[in-house]
């Protein structure tokens, strides 16, 4: 693998990691199972592929804060701005703090949800890889009331999607917009109206639909670097289709932590979210409805 461009990523490594509680089905039976030795082989891993293709950077972990491994629920970035995640649970509202300093020190302007708004930044919030649209889950762990606040702070349009079963408690668990419009995604994770509206959205040709054993893999809880994918695992299939359409799939097991309910795209945050206006004229030139709920 050679790096194909500038894209960086924020990574946590997994000194305090493991099972404490449980805020997530995964979690389930899970408290005090983990090897951490495992965890930590598992992590560096991604953290060494995706190395190859793009440019990585750390973050310190902290004590009491097992979660924090997985960055990419602690805000959502878009060129010089971050919106710093709320989380739901107490559990880990802790990391609040840490992930808006590490922002600021990086000289992101910090955007910040009202008390009662709950959002969990790029696990419910995915920039779309050829418009300029943010898909955002909700129902589980972020606020719908979260989607207007998005759309006037970054000045772009939200997608609400709202999610319908607690094992694909965040979007990218079960949904991922990747490079070239396409976007792949588990449609049962979803309620009727939220199908319709990604069907409307998305050409069936730039549908990547996964069956409920990928799902369950957290084959959508993709890294997408340029025309890399990292994913926990895919079966023959769904990689058939990943390289059909031109992608490099790499499996890289995380076992551990599914276990907390996350894998590849839970412990990544993209730091590099460009916008994508041009990209948008191309999208509505090919007819797909724009609707917003």
């Amino acid at each position: 693998m050679k790096q194909q461009r500038h894209e960086l990523f924020l990574m946590c490594p997994p000194g305090h990691f493991e099972v404490s509680y449980v805020i997530n089905p995964w979690m389930e039976g899970n408290v005090a199972h983990g090897d951490r030795a495992l965890a930590a082989r598992q992590w560096q891993a991604l953290r060494d592929g995706l190395g190859q293709v793009a440019e990585v950077r750390e973050m310190p972990s902290a004590a009491g804060l097992p979660d924090m491994v997985f960055t990419a629920n602690g805000g959502l970035v878009l060129e010089d701005k971050v919106v710093l995640s709320r989380f739901r649970h107490a559990e880990r509202q802790g990391e609040e703090a840490h992930f808006a300093g590490w922002f600021g020190e990086q000289g992101l302007r910090v955007l910040r949800m009202p008390d009662a708004v709950a959002f969990e930044g790029a696990g419910d919030a995915l920039l779309d890889r050829q418009s300029e649209l943010l898909w955002m889950g909700y129902g589980h762990r972020t606020d719908v009331l979260a989607a207007p606040l998005i759309a006037g702070w970054l000045d772009l349009e939200v997608q609400s999607l709202q999610l319908a079963d607690p094992r694909f408690y965040h979007l990218d668990t079960c949904f991922c917009p990747l490079e070239g419009g396409y976007v792949m995604y588990y449609p049962a994770a979803f309620d009727a109206a939220s199908q319709k509206a990604i069907a409307c959205r998305v050409p069936q040709q730039r549908r990547i639909v996964v069956g409920e054993q990928d799902a369950l893999d957290f084959a959508c809880n993709t890294v997408n670097a340029g025309r890399h994918v990292f994913l926990n695992r895919a079966s023959p299939p769904l990689r058939a289709q990943l390289e059909d359409k031109g992608f490099e799939v790499h499996e890289t097991p995380l076992s551990e932590f599914m276990k907390a309910g996350g894998a590849a795209k839970c412990l990544t945050l993209k730091l590099t979210e460009p916008r994508r206006r041009a990209a948008n004229a191309g999208r509505l030139e090919e007819g797909t409805a724009r609707l917003s709920a």
